[in-house]
């Protein structure tokens, strides 16, 4: 649910980060025509001016990171099972083996492999 809200938040930050963007004039696109090509920069200093929207923009870029991280954060937080057998839960059984399959037999139950007759070796190719 949290996290949901968080994605929501997270789209709706960067969509406005791109209209806002869009929006923005370049730099110097104000003085460029009155001062000649590069010459703007030289009137408003090596900073220029700070509009609405550049701060606008700043902050959203700043809560677009946090979302990001939060994001992140809570991708790590999830407590799904680590299989699917993980999540299946029998009543009244409390044994390991699944219904319908058969119990897995254990050492001693398994039968025992009869031993090579005569001359024969393991690969079944006699000696002579």
């Amino acid at each position: 649910m949290l996290q949901s809200i968080v994605l929501f938040c997270h789209v709706g930050v960067a969509l406005l980060i791109i209209g806002l963007v869009l929006l923005q004039r370049g730099k110097g696109a104000d003085a460029g025509s009155g001062f000649g090509a590069g010459a703007s920069g030289t009137v408003f200093g090596a900073r220029g001016t700070s509009s609405f929207f550049s701060r606008a923009t700043a902050v959203l870029a700043t809560i677009f990171f946090m979302t990001s991280l939060g994001l992140a954060y809570l991708a790590t937080q999830t407590t799904a099972p680590e299989s699917l057998l993980d999540s299946v839960d029998i009543p009244g059984e409390t044994s390991t083996t699944l219904p319908g399959l058969a119990p897995v037999p254990t050492g001693e139950e398994l039968p025992s492999v009869p031993a090579p007759a005569g001359n024969e070796t393991p690969t079944g190719e006699t000696e002579n």
